[in-house]
């Protein structure tokens, strides 16, 4: 018995991304119907506009600045340990099939004079989340971040994932786990910093 494959194949013309010729829902009908679906049937006749808003939405990142995800909440403050905010979640898509990835960030910094908001790690993991990405790109646009805004001591960043384009196709391996990380300052030059970081996430 054999099986179907679509492949989607765009029109030649490079104009469809020119002068907004088509806009999202109806490139999203066009994609429908490159499937072999009918997207004037009853169940498919919002699909279009839903999918260019949970677009919108899951890429809202791109619309996000660093200043303004952290606005005013970085304080002077003379605490020199380490800051640790474990088990933050976040979803974020694959930029090579736009297919989900999601896990926790583990994000920690030594202060050197100033110490962010804590709600702000969550807020700045999401700004990045919410873009296309790849995971690893992704661990080290937080770590660079959070260095530029507070310009600490040092900084570390770990990200545990499952990414559905390993799950759902292709290999289907249903139990993988990705994880990436990112050191700066101390975490990368003093080893038992970087011991204490990884004790501290993986901690039960």
């Amino acid at each position: 018995m054999s099986t179907a494959v679509h492949r989607l194949s765009p029109r030649p013309s490079p104009s469809l991304l020119d002068d907004g010729e088509l806009t999202m829902p109806e490139l999203v009908a066009r994609q429908l119907e490159l499937l072999g679906e009918n997207p004037t049937r009853e169940g498919l006749l919002r699909t279009p506009q839903r999918v260019a808003d949970s677009l919108a939405w899951l890429t809202r990142g791109y619309a996000m600045d660093i200043s303004e995800v952290v606005g005013d909440a970085v304080f002077d403050e003379e605490h020199d340990n380490m800051v640790l905010v474990r088990d933050i979640e976040f979803y974020s898509m694959c930029e090579h099939h736009m297919l989900p990835f999601f896990g926790k960030a583990h994000i920690a910094y030594i202060p050197d004079g100033k110490i962010i908001g804590l709600s702000k790690l969550p807020r700045i993991v999401e700004m990045f989340a919410r873009r296309l990405q790849v995971q690893e790109r992704l661990t080290e646009q937080v770590a660079d971040a959070l260095q530029s805004v507070l310009q600490p001591r040092g900084v570390g960043v770990v990200l545990e994932a499952a990414h559905l384009c390993m799950m759902m196709r292709g290999v289907e391996k249903q139990n993988s786990q990705t994880t990436t990380s990112a050191v700066r300052g101390e975490f990368r030059d003093c080893p038992m910093t970087r011991n204490e970081f990884w004790h501290l996430v993986h901690r039960r």
